[in-house]
C-alpha cells in the first residue's frame, strides 16, 4: 500500500477545492453571460443547469473506471479536458458553444471524486477518518470560495476572464498531480460496459451501501433546500438584503470546514453511526431555531452554523463507512453513493422552492426537517459495528 504524505496531501485538497470551484464559478456571472448574450432567465439558467448534467454525467460514466484503469491516468486526461473546456468557454461565441463548453467541465470536475477514494485508498483504515476530514475541508472552501472568486475576477476582467483562470489553475494543478502523484495498479480488468453494470450490481448487493447513500441523500436534500431558498428569504421583509450581502452568508457556511476537519478526528473514537446521530440532532436543531425565529438574523445565523456544521460532520463520517463496504471497488462505489447524494440534494432544492412557495420560510424548515427524520432512520438501520 502507497503512503501518503503531508505535502501530497495537501496538494490533493488544494486540487480538489480548484476543481470543485469549476461547479460554482458560472453562477455569478450569469448576469454578464446573459448581457453578452442577450438572453433570457430561462436559457441563462442553462448555464448552471448543463454544468451540473455534466458532473451528474460523470459519477455515472467516469467515475467508475478508476476501478480498472490507472485513477492517475484517468486524472492527467481529466485535468487535459478541463483545460481545454475552460479555454472553449473562455472563447466561446455563442450560448450553444459555452453550454457545450460547460458540461464538459462539469464533466471533468470528476477529477475530485478520483482523488477521494485514490486517497482512501492509500492510508490505514484508523486513518481514513483524518484524511477524508482534510480532503473534505477542501472541497468545502473551493465550493464556498468559488462565487466570491469568481464575482470579483469578473468584476474587473469580465467573465470570460473567469473561464481563462479556470484553464490556468486546472494546468497548474494538472502538472503538479501528474509529477506527485503515485502510480496505481487497477483493481479490475472489466471492459467498460461490464464495468458498469457492476456499479449497480454492488449497489444492489451491499445492503449497507444502499442505507449510507439514501441517508446521505437525505440530509444533503435538507442542505439544498435551506441553500436554494436562503436568497428568496433574506431579499424579503424584514431582511430586505441585496445580492451581494446575501452572498455574505455563505462566509458563516465556512462552520462546515470546521465540522468537516473536526469529523475525521472523531470517527475514529466514538464510531460512524453515532458521530452522524449526533451530527443529525445538530442539522434539525438548527432548522428548528431558524424556523421558529423567522425573523431573527441571530437565529438564522445561528442555524446556518449548525446546519452546515453537522452536514459536512456526517458526509466525513459517512464516507469513511462508504469506502469501508469493499476495498477492491472503491470508485465504482464511491461514484454511486455521490450520485445517489447528488440526487438528493437537486430534489432537495425543488422541494424547497416549492415548500417556500406555499408556505415561506417555515415550510422549508419543515420539510428540511422531515429530510433529517428520514436520514435518521436510515442511519438506525446502519450496522452497528464499528466501520472504518
Amino acid at each position: 500500500m502507497p503512503s501518503i504524505s503531508k505535502m501530497l496531501l495537501f496538494l490533493m485538497t488544494a486540487a480538489i477545492a480548484a476543481t470543485a470551484a469549476n461547479l460554482y464559478y458560472s453562477q455569478p456571472i450569469l448576469p454578464l453571460i446573459a448581457q453578452e448574450f442577450n438572453l433570457t432567465d430561462a436559457k441563462t439558467g442553462s448555464v448552471v443547469a448543463l454544468t451540473q448534467f455534466g458532473y451528474a454525467a460523470a459519477l455515472l460514466f467516469i467515475s467508475p473506471l478508476g476501478d480498472s484503469v490507472p485513477r492517475k491516468r484517468v486524472i492527467g486526461l481529466l485535468s487535459v479536458l478541463l483545460v481545454l473546456s475552460s479555454l472553449i468557454a473562455f472563447a466561446a461565441p455563442n450560448l450553444i458553444v459555452l453550454l457545450v463548453a460547460v458540461f464538459l467541465i462539469g464533466l471533468s470536475a470528476n477529477i475530485t471524486q478520483q482523488l477521494i477514494p485514490f486517497a482512501a485508498s492509500m492510508v490505514k483504515p484508523q486513518e481514513k477518518g483524518a484524511t477524508l476530514g482534510t480532503l473534505m475541508m477542501g472541497l468545502t472552501i473551493g465550493i464556498l470560495l468559488s462565487r466570491t472568486l469568481s464575482g470579483s475576477v469578473a468584476e474587473y476582467l469580465g467573465w470570460r476572464a473567469v473561464f481563462a483562470m479556470s484553464a490556468i489553475l486546472a494546468a497548474v494543478f494538472g502538472l503538479l498531480l501528474y509529477k506527485s502523484l503515485p502510480h496505481n495498479t487497477a483493481h479490475t480488468d472489466l471492459k467498460y460496459t461490464q464495468l458498469l453494470k457492476s456499479t449497480f450490481v454492488l449497489f444492489k448487493k451491499h445492503k449497507p451501501l444502499q442505507i449510507f447513500t439514501f441517508a446521505g441523500a437525505s440530509w444533503f436534500a435538507a442542505f439544498n433546500a435551506l441553500w436554494a431558498t436562503l436568497a428568496i428569504h433574506v431579499s424579503h421583509a424584514p431582511f430586505n438584503y441585496n445580492a451581494q450581502q446575501a452572498g455574505l452568508f455563505g462566509v458563516i457556511a465556512l462552520a462546515g470546514v470546521i465540522g468537516a476537519k473536526s469529523s475525521g478526528k472523531w470517527v475514529n473514537k466514538i464510531g460512524s453511526k453515532t458521530l452522524i446521530k449526533i451530527a443529525l440532532a445538530l442539522i434539525a436543531i438548527g432548522f428548528v431555531i431558524t424556523g421558529l425565529y423567522v425573523s431573527s438574523l441571530i437565529a438564522l445565523i445561528i442555524g446556518i452554523i449548525l446546519i452546515d456544521f453537522g452536514v459536512f460532520s456526517a458526509q466525513v463520517a459517512n464516507q469513511v463507512r462508504v469506502f469501508s463496504v469493499d476495498s477492491q471497488a472503491q470508485s465504482r462505489i464511491n461514484g454511486v453513493y455521490m450520485l445517489g447524494y447528488y440526487l438528493g440534494g437537486a430534489l432537495g432544492s425543488i422541494v424547497g422552492v416549492k415548500a417556500y412557495q406555499y408556505f415561506a420560510w417555515p415550510g422549508v424548515a419543515a420539510a428540511s426537517i422531515t429530510f433529517i427524520l428520514i436520514a435518521f432512520a436510515f442511519n438506525k438501520l446502519a450496522p452497528k459495528k464499528q466501520v472504518l
